[in-house]
């Protein structure tokens, strides 16, 4: 199973906002998630889950990253192979 982990900055007071429609779009797709607000550097983190790296990459690239009050966004992919260790 592949894991990613998205750290999102948003524009100040707009974290509910964005949770909100990160789950409206995650809600239509064949994917785990988690996402929560956090106090530090980033304002978001989302744990998203999925059999399909790509199906992964392509949300992250082409939905949550066009969010409109998401500033930027630090995406770690987990390392498949150590997963286990």
């Amino acid at each position: 199973m592949s894991t990613a982990y998205v750290l999102l900055n948003s524009d100040l007071g707009s974290d509910e906002s964005i949770i909100t429609e990160v789950k409206q779009i995650l809600a239509d797709e064949d994917i785990k998630y988690e996402v929560q607000g956090v106090y530090g550097v980033y304002d978001i983190v989302l744990k998203l889950s999925s059999d399909n790296a790509e199906k992964i990459r392509a949300i992250i690239t082409n939905k949550i990253r066009k969010i409109s009050k998401v500033q930027s966004t630090l995406t770690m992919m987990v390392i498949e192979e150590q997963e286990n260790l």
